[in-house]
């Protein structure tokens, strides 16, 4: 019985910490590498403009989340973009978008998206006729989802001179199987510091996925 009760106190202890553990965790950005040092990247060398792509599709990677995105359909891919040049660019205008192999088009989820569909996993995902009024529920998720979702997610508006910014981006792939497989990652609205447009980016995830891991 003694020996029993040892146990089931180190399961709790175990249990305990483990909670505890989760509880202190909070997300911390990955370190940005130049984009061209990624495998899946497209350059620009005239405007010295480089975009990479880094999928986290794996559940090792994931674990950088409290929020396990995988689990509610969301394929997070970090987003790294370098400015080579001397003068600032503009991403106010920025679109981004996953072409999957059957052609269909994927926009990254917004934030209200994000918060839905976490706040409502069993949710159907199909799209609502419009008008369809699109409440906030932030108020739903607790404080540390909704703080790990804002730190998380591609925000910049600019690049300076001679940098880096990144972040990441989410993508629904909830009812597609093998979503890197064929696709396409397309980039436009990037604009000069003349207000000239870029032209777009390309990347092929087949640059990721057979890339050496």
């Amino acid at each position: 019985m003694s020996m029993f009760r040892r146990i089931r106190f180190g399961v709790l202890v175990i249990g305990l910490f483990s909670l505890l553990a989760w509880a202190g965790k909070n997300f911390v950005m990955p370190q940005a590498k130049p984009a061209v040092t990624y495998p899946a990247h497209d350059a620009h060398n005239d405007e010295k403009v480089i975009i990479a792509l880094d999928p986290y599709d794996t559940s090792d990677k994931a674990n950088i989340f409290n929020v396990k995105y995988n689990e509610v359909g969301f394929m997070p891919v970090f987003f790294v973009i370098t400015n080579d040049g001397d003068e600032p660019i503009s991403l106010n205008a920025m679109k981004a978008e996953l072409v999957t192999r059957d052609r269909t088009k994927i926009s990254p989820a917004d934030e209200d998206d994000l918060y839905r569909r976490l706040a409502h996993p069993t949710q159907s995902t199909s799209p609502l006729p419009l008008p369809y009024p699109r409440t906030k529920i932030k108020g739903r998720l607790d404080s540390k989802t909704q703080e790990e979702l804002q730190n998380s997610r591609f925000a910049a508006r600019a690049v300076e001179p001679h940098s880096t910014q990144s972040g990441f981006l989410f993508f629904d792939v909830s009812d597609i199987s093998n979503p890197l497989s064929g696709a396409n990652f397309y980039l436009a609205g990037v604009h000069d510091s003349k207000g000239n447009e870029l032209m777009y980016f390309e990347i092929p995830l087949e640059k990721y996925v057979n890339a050496p891991k």
